[in-house]
């Protein structure tokens, strides 16, 4: 054998043995490559997937309305209610007037929040040491286009001035009042203007712009004597208060943006509503009067809120809600103001 020859056949054969390690390589890349997509997600992994698939995929025109980039939205809040109530009318010639106000609820609360699920824990400190017993439960959503505020009252702490005739009364938790506030609203701009990014914070408003709104109102519920006001004062009214107002209507919202870098954010929006029915009743001492069920009033709704953003991760701000009915018929007046004012300081994580 040549040495020619020789050298051809070493040559061939280190050409097959990386030809080899190439194909061995390749099998070694497909395999891990196959094995890798066969791996499933866990349940939770799969949830967290389409939370935040869905958290980024926004409907809003992002020239003035963004999600921040941050899933975790932490808050620190100081909440406080309070509800006037006020009515009037005569029963079988004896005319009775009733100025009255819950005692106003303070709470502190943590909420928690990771793409747009909210958990909150709150502390009020005179209903642990036995000073406050009045219930009150708040619902809150406002999404892109529809908006929905409802607020539920229990109290017994209702004071103030009842008037009977000549006859002034005043007992503190004599009373008690079942109330329901509802107001249901829907956004026409929802691609440009957010109420989110006003009262919730999870999306940033870059650039002002407001809206049109259109909303139906509903406030009702009920306010009497209790047994133990009768047992400790026989000589006071037997009251029974009936009051439901509907109202439909429409009003307008506005974002305000400030600062070089949207710093500030200043909320604003009002809904009036026109009220198209109404039960209302007064009955005192057995007597009662009734008001027209259809007669023309309103019911207004009004938010205001402003954000600071001392750097995109931090905030702190305030806002305030409030539903107000104004209603007036010759036999029976009633009108209630509710509010809840917020203070509040927060992180983006």
């Amino acid at each position: 054998m040549s040495i020619r020859t020789f050298i051809t056949m070493i040559l061939f054969c280190a050409v097959m043995v990386e030809t080899d390690a190439q194909s061995v390589a390749t099998d070694s890349i497909e395999n891990d490559t196959i094995t890798s997509s066969e791996v499933k997600q866990s349940l939770p992994q799969k949830l967290d997937t389409k939370l935040t698939n869905k958290y980024f995929k926004t409907k809003y025109d992002t020239n003035y309305v963004v999600r921040p980039d941050q899933k975790w939205l932490l808050r620190l809040l100081v909440n406080q209610t309070g509800d006037h109530f006020h009515a009037k009318g005569t029963v079988r010639d004896v005319w009775s007037k009733y100025d009255l106000h819950t005692r106003q609820n303070t709470t502190f609360s943590l909420e928690v929040n990771y793409c747009d699920l909210a958990a909150s824990l709150s502390i009020n400190p005179a209903k642990t040491h036995g000073d406050y017993n009045d219930y009150e439960l708040n619902l809150e959503y406002h999404g892109n286009q529809f908006s929905i505020d409802a607020n539920y009252q229990r109290a017994t702490s209702l004071a103030g001035d009842i008037k009977l005739g000549n006859i002034d009364h005043l007992d503190e938790e004599g009373l008690r009042m079942n109330v329901v506030n509802i107001a249901s609203y829907y956004t026409f701009n929802h691609r440009r203007f957010s109420f989110p990014a006003a009262l919730y914070q999870n999306y940033y408003q870059v650039r002002s712009a407001g809206s049109w709104l259109a909303g139906v109102s509903f406030q009702g519920g009920s306010i009497k004597t209790t047994r133990e006001l009768q047992e400790r004062s026989p000589e006071a009214p037997v009251v029974h208060i009936n009051f439901g107002h509907v109202g439909i209507g429409g009003g307008y919202g506005y974002n305000l943006v400030l600062g070089k870098r949207s710093q500030w954010l200043l909320h604003l929006s009002a809904l009036p509503t026109v009220v198209v029915y109404n039960y209302n009743k007064l009955t005192v001492n057995g007597m009662e009067i009734k008001a027209k069920h259809m007669r023309v009033n309103m019911i207004f709704n009004e938010r205001a809120a402003v954000i600071y953003h001392f750097a995109p991760r931090y905030f702190a701000g305030a806002s305030l809600m409030m539903s107000n009915s104004l209603f007036d018929d010759k036999a029976v007046i009633i009108n209630q103001n509710k509010w809840i004012a917020r203070a509040f300081l927060g992180v983006r994580l």
